[in-house]
């Protein structure tokens, strides 16, 4: 039996496809103010909280204004505008093959299932609605935001909450999967028992490699096997 009593999934890229559609919103946001943010520096923030990737952005490429609350605040703004939007009415909007599969079998397994990511609550309850997935209490247990935590990844709050909430007494019972530096960031600094990035999302497998996560996969179905041996 399994070890692991929780896992973990950040939503956009990990088990919701993303098309390059959230980098895109997020380099459109900062040009309506007159930024031009190169496409590989976005790539490498897409985990963070939105308004901590902003700054650092601002920070590394427009270092005078990387405090200017006022400007972050309405970029920031302006990207929430535009996902919601998009997730209302992207046609082609889905999750990874073998993600629901995958849920369902975890769940008949008695292991919890939650979702955290770096978006705000409402970017992902309009990403939940359109899938279904706020109707489907089935599959998912639980999920957390950015935004409902005193800090976002790198740092543990969202899956210490999640801990706390299912009942989860030890973070060497969770299992963290995402496709960012940041969740692996996020795992360790929890204590996650096992940390498992996927090449689905923002970074290449050799991006990845550089900050060791315990395995790397290339498709969700490839997980169940990691969890058996937990």
């Amino acid at each position: 039996m399994s070890a692991i009593e929780l896992v973990v999934f950040d939503i956009a890229g990990t088990t919701v496809r993303d098309n390059g559609n959230v980098a895109a919103a997020f380099i459109a946001a900062f040009r309506d103010f007159g930024f031009e943010m190169p496409y590989p520096d976005v790539q490498r923030v897409m985990g963070f909280r939105k308004m901590d990737a902003i700054a650092l952005l601002l920070g590394k490429f427009a270092p005078a204004q990387k405090d200017d609350e006022l400007l972050i605040d309405r970029i920031h703004t302006r990207f929430i505008d535009t996902m919601i939007a998009f997730y209302r009415d992207e046609q082609d909007l889905s999750p990874f093959p073998h993600a629901e599969k995958l849920f369902a079998t975890l769940q008949e397994q008695g292991i919890r299932i939650a979702l955290n990511t770096g978006f705000t609550r409402s970017i992902t309850d309009a990403i939940l609605h359109r899938l279904r997935w706020d109707e489907r209490s089935e599959l998912i247990d639980k999920t957390i935001c950015s935004d409902e935590v005193p800090n976002g990844r790198p740092h543990p709050d969202m899956i210490n909450t999640l801990m706390a909430d299912l009942g989860i007494d030890s973070a060497e019972k969770v299992l963290k999967v995402g496709d960012t530096e940041v969740d692996v960031e996020e795992g360790r600094n929890a204590g996650c028992g096992k940390v498992v990035s996927v090449t689905t999302g923002a970074y290449t497998r050799g991006q990845l490699e550089a900050y060791h996560p315990d395995f790397i996969i290339d498709d969700l179905s490839e997980l169940l096997p990691i969890i058996e041996k937990a």
